[in-house]
């Protein structure tokens, strides 16, 4: 066991259904009169946008609405929020959406009282100091977002995904309800599930994981295993939703505090060159990657397999860590998903140019079990085609 370690994540977390209903009570906690609204494409209905204005004016706010974010943002999206926010003399920032919806919100919030652009902020800690005051509401149970310092954003003409990462942009409160993720369609809820298991597994797998950050990622493997299956086939089944946006958020503190592995670095550049969706991506290089990894941490590997269901007792070492990988897969395919880079399009010429790209990416390669090198990194490519 690890002696000295540090755990951190959102200064706030709140979780239960009707949550959304409390919203009020937490923009008059941040002393906020004018928040300033980040929300995914698919929640700019009047209807939604029309309970987001009850809810702010509640306390007689005034509230401004930015609906432009778009899957795998661009950074330009966290300018223009920014901005917006200036303009608007917003004092509190409040992301509700996926992922990429929370990502901008947390960016645009440190770009807004720190000034310059997302460009200057992206890589390790340069943001100088806090930015508003921010809420995060996710409407999917996938990145973990609203407990991370992370944004991550597409640079379309580098053909790359970059972050900012930063302690400054850990959100002030986490709002969880599950009832506004009981509509997320059946292949999204696959997508990003499996995403949040991703997260889980890398966490779990980290070299620099602690006990407190195995804890919870173990947690968030159990619940996404348990429960995905039934969300992703009984979409309005509150109980099963509401395990599965409580395992992504404990995957994504325990992504924020241990880190992520190889498979984040390489997917990034089939995001960044291909533009396949994060949570895709992850899912069909997670299982190749696992089976590279097992000889690297056999007996975490041993005990994922056995979360997951698997009889592990008598097996040996090897064998039973190796099962973790069939848990995985079956997972994946009874979510109903089918695929793998072929089908993506994505050509075998081009593997070890990924491959150089992956190793760009590399924090999540020094946090693996393995060391990858570019022809492992292609052997992934190739076992996940």
């Amino acid at each position: 066991m690890k002696n000295i370690f540090t755990f951190t994540g959102a200064k706030k977390i709140v979780f239960g259904s009707g949550s959304m209903e409390q919203l009020p009570d937490y923009i008059n906690e941040l002393r906020a009169k004018r928040p300033l609204f980040f929300l995914d494409g698919n929640l700019s209905s009047e209807k939604f946008r029309g309970r987001i204005s009850k809810l702010c004016n509640h306390n007689g706010n005034r509230c401004t609405i930015y609906d432009k974010v778009t899957g795998e943002p661009e950074l330009r999206l966290a300018d223009e929020g920014a901005t917006l926010a200036r303009e608007e003399r917003c004092d509190l920032v409040i992301g509700i959406g996926g992922g990429s919806t929370m990502d901008t919100a947390k960016a645009a919030a440190v770009i807004a009282k720190n000034g310059g652009k997302a460009e200057d902020y992206l890589g390790l800690n340069k943001v100088p100091a806090p930015g508003l005051p921010t809420i995060m509401v996710p409407t999917t149970a996938g990145t973990g977002s609203e407990v991370t310092f992370t944004a991550v954003f597409v640079r379309k003409e580098l053909h790359k995904k970059e972050g900012i990462n930063s302690i400054y942009m850990y959100p002030d409160i986490a709002l969880l309800d599950p009832e506004l993720t009981l509509s997320v369609p059946p292949a999204v809820t696959a997508a990003t599930g499996l995403d949040a298991l991703c997260h889980a597994i890398e966490s779990y797998t980290s070299i620099t994981s602690s006990p407190m950050s195995e804890m919870v990622s173990m947690g968030a493997i159990r619940l996404i295993s348990e429960n995905l299956r039934t969300c992703v086939s009984e979409g309005e089944n509150v109980e099963a939703r509401s395990n599965m946006l409580l395992g992504s958020m404990y995957a994504g503190l325990g992504l924020a505090n241990a880190g992520v592995t190889a498979v984040h670095s390489l997917s990034y550049p089939l995001g960044g060159q291909y533009g396949i969706s994060h949570g895709i991506a992850n899912t069909v290089l997670l299982a190749p990657t696992m089976r590279f990894n097992v000889s690297g941490a056999v007996e975490k590997f041993s005990r994922i397999a056995e979360t997951m269901g698997k009889t592990i007792d008598g097996k040996p070492p090897q064998d039973a860590a190796k099962m973790s990988v069939d848990a995985v897969e079956e997972l994946i395919s009874d979510c109903g998903i089918d695929t793998g880079l072929e089908k993506l399009g994505i050509p075998r010429k081009v593997f070890r140019e990924l491959a150089k790209a992956a190793m760009m990416v590399a924090r999540p390669l020094e946090n693996n079990p393995r060391t990858v090198t570019i022809d492992d990194a292609v052997a992934i490519y190739e076992d996940a085609y």
